[in-house]
């Protein structure tokens, strides 16, 4: 009987997982700058190809598990294969990505950065980055990532290693930090799901 519940559960969680992928790909599927060359979606952006063409983006970061390239053949793609949980180390995938968006930018394309829903995986990778690339905190770097898109929010875990990493660069406190004066991004519309937040 556990094991019957036990394949009863996965085929549960399978079936969620494919129709949310359906409802993000047809309702979440634009990508959120951050800044120049620098995006961050869900599954659904990661997904629209036309679109991610028109912004230049010529890389794709995957922070996820179990999900293949849409689009292999068209954008240049990094796989870093971890699930949602607050148990993960995902630090320690912090230098790998950061020299893949930087590579993009040099070629002169863009990234998008997405996990499943673009709420936690992908934005702890952008907070991650935003920190290293511009002496921001963990603070300062969600709130801008918030500010375009409001659904971002790390798990426990992921927060906690942020603020691990903060303390590894010695980000000053007593410094505010001018957002506009740091962080090249042009003006777009800030993306925001029109569905529930639900586990990504």
């Amino acid at each position: 009987m556990d094991r019957f519940d036990e394949i009863y559960k996965e085929r549960i969680a399978a079936l969620w997982r494919a129709m949310y992928a359906t409802k993000c790909i047809r309702e979440d599927n634009v990508p959120c700058q951050i800044e120049e060359g620098l995006f961050l979606g869900s599954l659904g952006a990661a997904n629209n190809k036309s679109t991610l063409k028109s912004l230049n983006v010529t890389h794709i970061l995957t922070v996820a598990n179990s999900l293949a390239p849409a689009h292999p053949n068209d954008f240049i793609y990094k796989i870093i294969d971890v699930p949602d949980r607050e148990g993960i180390n995902i630090a320690q995938y912090f230098d790998e990505c950061f020299n893949f968006i930087d590579e993009a930018k040099r070629m002169g394309g863009g990234v998008l950065v997405h996990c499943f829903v673009g709420r936690s995986r992908s934005v702890t990778m952008v907070v991650a980055y935003l920190m290293k690339k511009h002496g921001m905190s963990v603070s300062q770097a969600l709130e801008h990532v918030k500010s375009k898109r409001p659904l971002a929010a790390p798990n426990s875990g992921f927060m906690s290693q942020l603020q691990n990493f903060e303390k590894s660069l010695q980000v000053p406190y007593s410094q505010p930090l001018t957002i506009s004066s740091k962080l090249p991004f042009t003006q777009i519309d800030v993306c925001i799901s029109p569905f529930p937040p639900q586990p990504s």
